[in-house]
């Protein structure tokens, strides 16, 4: 997993935000961010309890007891609140989030998610996983293509737990972006080199597509 994929992924991300969006970045690719929104104005939020979170600070800035939930230095913006966990998922189960950028460990052709547990391997538990997919009105979804075993992430059924009943509006990876509705995945934009036969070769579920996104 490159860090420069890592980052074409996170841009792409911040493309999606819009000024005024209250943002729940989850573990993983969303927490490259913050480095990436340019002049935007949207509120970044971490379950742990900040709202107004900046860009990673430099390293003689590091502060280890103001961190993400991720356990990674954060930095913060005017106006930026620390509050404890439980009014932070009030936030969450309220309502109160307009985009909630997840990592998955698997997603299906609808947009179900699964970002939790592996079967048969040693879990912490579901985390926030399962408020964020039920509490989010917009559930964008930030992933390598594929798991570091070479498994697609974007699959026809889910064989992991699933983290709830929210679905993703959308899967940004480092070669595509799908969007979901209630037909399925829909191919709206090729970022990468792939040939689209490629790009179905590593993709585990059916998707459409219009062909003015087919590049090639």
């Amino acid at each position: 997993m490159s860090l420069e994929s890592r980052i074409k992924i996170a841009k792409r991300v911040a493309q999606e935000l819009s000024d005024g969006d209250t943002v729940n970045l989850g573990v993983g690719i969303p927490t490259l961010i913050p480095d990436y929104l340019g002049d935007k104005k949207v509120e970044l939020q971490s379950e742990n309890g900040i709202l107004g979170m900046g860009p990673t600070p430099d390293e003689e800035n590091v502060n280890m007891d103001l961190i993400s939930a991720s356990k990674h230095p954060v930095t913060l913006d005017v106006g930026a609140s620390i509050f404890d966990s439980s009014d932070s998922f009030v936030m969450i189960r309220g309502g109160h989030i307009d985009v909630a950028v997840l990592g998955v460990l698997q997603i299906d052709q609808y947009g179900e998610i699964a970002n939790w547990a592996i079967p048969g391997k040693d879990i912490l538990g579901v985390g926030g996983a399962m408020d964020l997919v039920a509490g989010a009105k917009r559930i964008i979804v930030a992933s390598m293509h594929q798991a570091k075993d070479g498994k697609p992430k974007l699959v026809e059924k889910l064989t992991f737990p699933t983290s709830g009943n929210g679905r993703a509006d959308m899967l940004i990876t480092e070669h595509a972006v799908f969007k979901f509705t209630e037909n399925g995945a829909e191919l709206v934009e090729q970022l990468s080199d792939l040939s689209l036969e490629e790009l179905q070769e590593i993709t585990g579920a059916p998707f459409t597509y219009q062909d003015s996104v087919v590049n090639r």
